[in-house]
């Protein structure tokens, strides 16, 4: 069972943080998505009642929803706060929790219920923003941490989330590259902020733009200022600066069954504590043809078809996940990535080399539901995830672009979020 437990480390929401892991660490605060310690799982992040939306909200309407589940099975004492943070998503300097917060800085997660009739016994909660308890009073970037009794010195998770105040309008597109070069591969993103009735006095010292990749905080170009300044108009068409790779639709598994076996499962295997999931073998992508698929661009879902309450009647089963490649690489490692493990390499899902069977594999805990991710090939003594030598990149791939505008004004104390757009590479 400890076992179990511990190999948890899995998914992005599947949360269980590798303690070798560079992006881990139990005892250091960051302030990025993250999960600390080993008996946290399956932790989302969104708008209530949008499951696949990012933590991006108005300042006056609509609340978050944090859901997280706890596999050591027994109900614990959990608290959070939030800290406002600048653009660059640094603690906010000039600002006192009073300044960006209404109510109590600090409150006890007291809505939790226990898993029923699964074989993994974990206790799952919930936190929704804002409450009775805190609200946020000003726009701008936010940390969520939840931590124990411990105190937050000894985090268990943080997540980034964004509050807006609505103040200007942002026109974006999607366009190929236009580097001669990347325009099979690549995807640019040109934007206008339409500022009519906010007056914006020094826009290269006060306005910045961020783009980011399907929600992924560690896909983002940053620190983008106007290049062109017009009467009530910020125009943002660089040539080549805010360009991303487009890669492939994400490769997707289906788990929200463990009765029959969906098309990527070859076999599911119930033991006395847990499921077992072996998949079909997945090969490299990069030399293949383009072909679309829908996806959820990174993001899952957990869902149990045949039960009401996913969030308590989901199981989890250990997944074995293989990926075909003729040759290893010989100076790095290949590891499993989506949003299921907060779009970063776990060292739970380092794939080794089989040379039996000529094929990466690796096995993590997984809670019943839909997953996306992707193969990524990592250098040794790097963090760079190389998605393109597995999956190849294709300009016709369909991606989320969000722009976020930031601006300080000479009187502000803090980074204000004046407007928010998310546009389809695609026009969905």
């Amino acid at each position: 069972m400890r076992y179990l437990i511990f190999t948890l480390a899995l998914f992005c929401t599947i949360a269980i943080k590798a303690q070798e892991d560079d992006y881990v660490n139990e005892a250091v605060l960051t302030y990025e998505d993250r999960i600390y310690q080993n008996n946290i799982a399956a932790v989302r992040f969104h708008i209530m009642g949008a499951d696949l939306s990012y933590p991006i909200i108005d300042i006056t309407d609509g609340r978050l929803l944090l859901t997280f589940d706890d596999l050591d099975g027994d109900a614990k004492n959990y608290y959070y706060t939030i800290v406002h943070c600048d653009r660059n998503w640094k603690p906010t300097e000039d600002l006192t929790d009073m300044d960006y917060i209404d109510g109590f800085t600090e409150e006890e997660i007291d809505n939790f219920e226990y898993s029923e009739n699964t074989l993994q016994q974990y206790v799952n909660y919930k936190l929704m923003l804002p409450n009775e308890d805190m609200r946020w009073k000003i726009s701008g970037n936010y940390l969520l941490i939840v931590y124990g009794d411990e105190g937050r010195e000894q985090p268990y998770i943080t997540r980034r989330f964004v509050v807006v105040e609505p103040k200007v309008r942002i026109l974006a597109e999607v366009t190929r590259a236009f580097d001669a070069g990347k325009m099979e591969t690549h995807q640019e993103v040109d934007f206008i902020i339409d500022h009519k009735g906010f007056k914006i006095p020094n826009p290269k010292q006060e306005i910045t733009a961020v783009v980011m990749q399907n929600g992924d905080w560690n896909r983002t170009v940053d620190k983008i200022e106007p290049l062109f300044i017009k009467p009530d108009r910020l125009e943002f068409d660089y040539q080549g600066k805010v360009m991303f790779p487009a890669l492939r639709e994400f490769r997707y598994l289906d788990l929200r069954s463990f009765r029959y076996r969906t098309d990527k499962v070859k076999n599911i295997y119930e033991t006395q504590n847990l499921f077992e999931v072996e998949l079909i073998g997945e090969r490299v992508r990069a030399q293949t043809p383009y072909l679309f698929e829908r996806d959820m661009n990174g993001n899952f879902i957990v869902q149990n078809v045949h039960e009401d309450d996913h969030d308590i009647e989901s199981d989890y089963a250990m997944v074995t996940f293989y990926l075909s490649k003729k040759f290893p690489y010989e100076n790095g490692s290949v590891y499993v990535v989506g949003k299921m493990t907060d779009n970063v390499p776990w060292e739970e899902f380092r794939m080794t080399y089989n040379e039996r069977i000529k094929a990466y594999e690796t096995t993590g805990l997984l809670k019943q539901g839909f997953y996306n991710y992707l193969f990524a090939y990592v250098p040794d003594g790097t963090k760079d995830m190389n998605f393109e030598d597995l999956e190849g990149s294709d300009h016709e791939a369909e991606n989320d672009y969000t722009v976020l505008v930031y601006f300080q004004s000479f009187s502000d104390r803090y980074d204000r979020v004046i407007g928010v757009v998310t546009v389809n590479s695609i026009g969905e």
